[in-house]
């Protein structure tokens, strides 16, 4: 399902239009990445939680040339984490 898809399901199952829909999947979303980006974990009781995990910095290898070591950077990774309700539904 892409997002135009969701956007219609979305209308489909509140009545609002499409165009009120998106706003609110957008408002949605970004409130989401403004909460990670500030370092903060979004919690939604029984669907799952949005955080961020640190990765450390660590040593991988180029493809193309097996031989050579690239070093390759720490970072943050956004992590979503399913909650009993969904794995429930979805192993149902």
């Amino acid at each position: 399902m892409n997002k135009a898809e969701l956007v219609s399901k979305v209308a489909e199952k509140t009545g609002f239009n499409k165009k009120n829909s998106e706003t609110v999947l957008d408002a949605i979303l970004d409130t989401i990445e403004e909460a990670l980006v500030a370092g903060d974990n979004v919690r939604l009781i029984g669907f799952g939680s949005f955080e961020t995990r640190n990765r450390k910095a660590r040593q991988g290898r180029n493809p193309q040339k097996p031989d050579t070591v690239i070093e390759i950077p720490a970072s943050k990774a956004p992590v979503f984490k399913a909650g009993k309700n969904l794995k429930d539904a979805v192993n149902r």
